[in-house]
C-alpha cells in the first residue's frame, strides 16, 4: 500500500463479538535532516513530500526564505547493512554564498510528531529572524464568519489519507476568497504545514500574503511561528490556541482563529480582517 499507509491485523470488538481484521494504518518513520551535509534534525513523519519538509522546516528555522536560497535537496544512502536506500535521510544544501547560520550546526533537534519543537524559541527569536511580513497582498483581506466555516469542509474532504487511516493531521492553505490552494497529511501538524510552506518556497511563492493556513487540531506556538516566518497572515485551527501563540500573533500581526467548527469560531488577534457585523462582544466575565 506504499510508505503512507501500512497494514496491520487487529482483535476486532463490537457489541462483544470479537474477531480478527486487517486495519489499514497511517505510517511513521524518522526522517533525518542535514545541511551541506551536517545533521541537522530528526523528525518522526508520514513518509511523502519529504524534499518540502525539509524545506518548509528550514524556513521555519529562518535558514531559507526564497527559492534562489535553495541549491538542491537529496536522498542520502541509509543506514542498511547492504547500503540500500531507506530515503529517510535527506540533505539540504544551500545555493552559493547563502550564509550557514551559526546555530544551525551547533545542535540536534529532535522533533517529535507530537509537539514540534519542544522548548525553542520565544518570541524575541521570531521577531529577530522572520524575513518576510505578515501582509495582506495589494489588497486589505476581509474575511466573512461565512467564508471562514467552510474551510475545514475542504480541507476534510481533501484529506484521502484520513478517510482510510483515522490518523492524521491535516493542513489547507486558501486564497482570501476561500479557494483551495494547497493541502498536505502527516502523522504531525508542524509536519503537515513544514510540507505547504516547503512546496511553496520550490515553487517561489514565498511569502505567501493574503492566504489562509488552516490546521486540523490546535494551533501551538510552533504553527503560528511557520505562519509568520512564511508571511502568511491568517491562521485558523479547528481545536484551541495556545497562550503563546496568541501573543506572537498579537506582537506579529497575524489573525488567530480558533474552535472553528461550522458557524462558530473564536478570533484571539487580528480581528480587523474579520468582518464582525455584529460588532465586537463586551468583555463582560
Amino acid at each position: 500500500m506504499g510508505r503512507v499507509t501500512s497494514r496491520r491485523r487487529v482483535i476486532r470488538i463490537r457489541d462483544g463479538a470479537v474477531g480478527t481484521r486487517p486495519d489499514t494504518l497511517v505510517a511513521e518513520e524518522p526522517m533525518e535532516i542535514r545541511l551541506n551535509g551536517k545533521p541537522l534534525a530528526i523528525t518522526m513523519r508520514t513518509p511523502g513530500d519529504d524534499f518540502a519538509l525539509a524545506a518548509g522546516f528550514l524556513v521555519s528555522e529562518g535558514v531559507l526564505a526564497t527559492a534562489d536560497e535553495l541549491e538542491r535537496i537529496v536522498y542520502c544512502a541509509g543506514a542498511t547493512e547492504d547500503g540500500s536506500n531507506t530515503y529517510n535521510v535527506v540533505d539540504v544544501r544551500l545555493a552559493p554564498g547563502v550564509p550557514l547560520p551559526d546555530i544551525a550546526l551547533e545542535r540536534n533537534v529532535y522533533t517529535t510528531s507530537s509537539c514540534g519543537l519542544c522548548g525553542k524559541a520565544s518570541l524575541d527569536a521570531v521577531r529577530t529572524t522572520a524575513r518576510h511580513p505578515v501582509s495582506d497582498g495589494p489588497s486589505p483581506m476581509r474575511l466573512t464568519p461565512e467564508l471562514l466555516a467552510t474551510l475545514p469542509g475542504q480541507l476534510r474532504e481533501a484529506q484521502r489519507v484520513f478517510e482510510t487511516t483515522g490518523g492524521l493531521h491535516g493542513a489547507a492553505l486558501f486564497s482570501a476568497d476561500g479557494e483551495l490552494l494547497d493541502v498536505r497529511e502527516d502523522v504531525g501538524r508542524h509536519n503537515a504545514v513544514d510540507k505547504i510552506v516547503g512546496r511553496a518556497l520550490q515553487q517561489g511563492l514565498l511569502p505567501l500574503s493574503g492566504t489562509v493556513l488552516l490546521v486540523s487540531g490546535r494551533a501551538s506556538f510552533e504553527l503560528a511561528q511557520k505562519a509568520v516566518m512564511a508571511g502568511i497572515p491568517v491562521l485558523a485551527a479547528v481545536s484551541a490556541p495556545s497562550s503563546l501563540a496568541v501573543d506572537l500573533a498579537a506582537e506579529t500581526g497575524l489573525t488567530l482563529v480558533g474552535f472553528l467548527r461550522g458557524a462558530s469560531m473564536n478570533v484571539y488577534a487580528g480581528e480587523e480582517r474579520v468582518v464582525l457585523d455584529g460588532g465586537a462582544a463586551d468583555d463582560g466575565a
